[in-house]
């Protein structure tokens, strides 16, 4: 029988249509199911492999070096400091406001993450491709990453960043949270939270910071490196501006309060702020590691430096260098060294900041007519004295033809003016004489360890040497002498005194190198470098002074390395890239730097007359160098002011 009502087979009703409320249900719930879904898998892709949450409050850290001067004052910190974690209740309000205002203004009011923030940060990165990147992370975040991570920048990174940021959400209160970030967080210059930042910084606990000391360390978490308030000043302190505004901003601080603080200065320690000779305290590193090992525990290496002293040196090649760029000098180094070879100052370079490359160990480069005195030495232990004559004219050693700075020939000189003035025929000669293997041999005893070629160039200094060798080589014309080792670690100990590595325990013996008369005459020879010859502009007036300029043929290389009893200095200028100055020779740029650096540092030592011979000039006084700082110098041993060398000869 046929249904007269049509419709469905068992005759029922026509479907209707969902309700829009039953269709949003609906759809609310299939998107919820499929999010689930996602989510489920997002934690099973990136939740495995997490690391271990357990060691939350473990904190792993290398240990510092602590590196103080012969006096005891610090010269730098290296590594991590770590210090007590800091009690957020003990904070002034407006430090941890800083770094929120700053990092994240939403922090009270996500959970873990900003979905906002991080599509605004993607958006801007994506319209900015090739400049600096916003990351878009929260306080949480950056603390899950400080804490779990590395700061890899891939997608699984990130992933897991967010993922942690929730589990950290979950198991602690904001004020954990926050409290966690300020004393875990990198704030530059190896300091690790807020307490230690506080003490390198500012020498204050972190409960004694300013409003500007606190957005000056807010302004570090930008970039802890590039920030850092120690050696970018200028920059942190723009960053720190915007903290404060933005402080003012959100309420933390009133518009009185900011305007308080930009006009209160911020004093940087001046420890951390003018950290010198870091130069010297990467030369030291590896020999530290290799006396006692990878350290296990804070160390403190004392080391020979004077920072007086090494504050002069540095002035006097940042100063040079610049005063003759003119002349196309890009670069400079000094060491400095007492007659035990305790290096008293060590300058690799004109600015660390602008290149770490050491110049005063790591370079090698050609001595010029700095490596004539080992010729002399040599020819005065075969038996010549100063007064021997000789005669400046051509010479021809096989297809090799000398030639004079000056292009001109002197005639008939004694060996003291041949010296003295720098005579290229005469030392050539006097090296064929004696023979260029015992020349290298005389260099090497007494300090040179870098291969010597024996071709007859190497009497004009055709040898490529460092400023540490050139300048314990000539220590043994200043101690007597004796052959050095330069030196920079007296003793390393922990931080609670135990004492691992004591330089005067295995100090090597001092074999004397330079016998009678022979060390009398290259003293009495190398005076008269200053007093008469090419080395006048760095005579420093009321001292016992001896010397020997270098200047390579190519002008590539200009040096001045000389002495008083028992200090020596070695000054090197150039270019990194090895290529001439303008006709910059020993006597002028190298001089005037050495004499400037002698002229502050020596009314500070107890100077000595130069063993052997007739002084050209009274000594300031009898003591030995090396031991002791001196206080002002008599007025009959006044040096003249630095930076205004006494007049002689034409530089050469």
């Amino acid at each position: 029988m046929s249904n007269a009502h049509g419709g469905g087979p068992h005759g029922a009703a026509p479907r209707r249509g969902r309700t829009l409320l039953g269709g949003l249900v609906y759809w609310t719930l299939v998107l919820g199911v499929w999010c689930l879904i996602f989510l489920g898998g997002f934690l099973a892709v990136f939740a495995t492999g997490l690391p271990d949450t357990s060691k939350l409050f473990e904190v792993q850290r290398q240990p510092s070096i602590t590196y103080l001067d012969r006096s005891g004052a610090v010269v730098a910190v290296r590594g991590s400091q770590y210090a007590p974690p800091a009690d957020i209740d003990k904070l002034p309000p407006y430090v941890p406001a800083a770094f929120i205002a700053i990092e994240d203004r939403q922090f009270y009011h996500h959970f873990g993450f900003n979905p906002w923030g991080m599509l605004r940060s993607a958006v801007y990165d994506a319209s900015h491709r090739g400049g600096t990147l916003r990351g878009g992370s929260t306080i949480t975040q950056q603390l899950a990453r400080n804490l779990f991570l590395t700061p890899a920048q891939t997608f699984r990174r990130k992933a897991q960043e967010l993922v942690l940021a929730v589990w950290l959400e979950m198991h602690f209160g904001k004020k954990q949270i926050l409290a966690l970030y300020l004393n875990r967080v990198n704030f530059g210059g190896g300091a690790y939270g807020i307490e230690a930042a506080a003490q390198r910084y500012f020498d204050k606990p972190a409960a004694g910071l300013t409003l500007g000391e606190a957005a000056i360390l807010a302004a570090t978490m930008k970039g802890p490196s590039r920030y850092n308030p120690a050696a970018n000043s200028d920059r942190a302190g723009k960053r720190a501006t915007v903290v404060l505004e933005e402080m003012a901003r959100m309420g933390a601080i009133t518009t009185a309060q900011r305007d308080e603080a930009f006009r209160t200065p911020v004093h940087v320690s001046t420890t951390l702020a003018n950290q010198r000779a870091q130069y010297f305290v990467d030369w030291l590193d590896a020999q530290v590691r290799s006396q006692v090992g990878e350290p296990t525990e804070d160390l403190v290496v004392e080391t020979t430096l004077d920072l007086p002293i090494q504050a002069a040196a540095e002035q006097a090649i940042r100063y040079g260098v610049a005063s003759h760029a003119k002349e196309a000098i890009g670069q400079g180094a000094l060491l400095a060294m007492d007659g035990e070879g305790r290096i008293r100052a060590y300058v690799g370079g004109a600015d660390y900041a602008d290149s770490q490359f050491d110049r005063a160990t790591a370079a090698r480069r050609q001595a010029g007519s700095a490596f004539k005195p080992f010729v002399y030495l040599t020819a005065m232990e075969a038996g010549r004295t100063p007064s021997d004559p000789v005669v400046d004219e051509p010479i021809r050693i096989g297809n090799w033809e000398p030639k004079n700075y000056e292009r001109e020939f002197l005639g008939p000189i004694t060996l003291e003016t041949a010296l003295a003035r720098s005579i290229n025929t005469v030392a050539a000669r006097l090296a064929n004489d004696v023979g260029t293997t015992r020349v290298a041999e005389t260099a090497h005893r007494l300090g040179i360890t870098s291969k010597i070629q024996t071709d007859p160039s190497m009497a004009l200094g055709a040898v490529e040497v460092s400023p540490l060798e050139m300048a314990q080589a000539y220590d043994a014309f200043a101690n007597g002498g004796f052959r050095v080792h330069g030196y920079g670690v007296e003793r390393i100990r922990t931080a609670a005194g135990k004492v691992l590595y004591d330089h005067n325990a295995e100090k090597p013996d001092r074999p004397s190198v330079i016998g009678s008369p022979a060390l009398q005459y290259m003293n009495q020879m190398l005076r008269q470098v200053i007093a008469s010859g090419t080395g006048g502009r760095a005579r420093v007036g009321g001292y016992d002074i001896a010397g020997k300029t270098g200047t390579t043929s190519d002008y590539k290389d200009a040096w001045f390395v000389g002495y008083t009893g028992g200090f020596v200095a070695a000054v090197w200028t150039g270019r990194d890239d090895d290529t001439p100055m303008r006709r910059v020779t020993g006597g002028g740029a190298p001089a005037e730097i050495w004499h400037n650096f002698m002229a502050a540092a020596l009314p500070r030592l107890a100077a000595q007359p130069i063993p052997g011979g007739a002084a050209a000039a009274p000594a300031a006084t009898p003591d030995a160098i090396g031991d002791m700082l001196a206080g002002p110098p008599a007025p009959s041993s006044q040096a003249p002011p630095a930076g205004q060398p006494d007049t002689g000869p034409p530089p050469f």
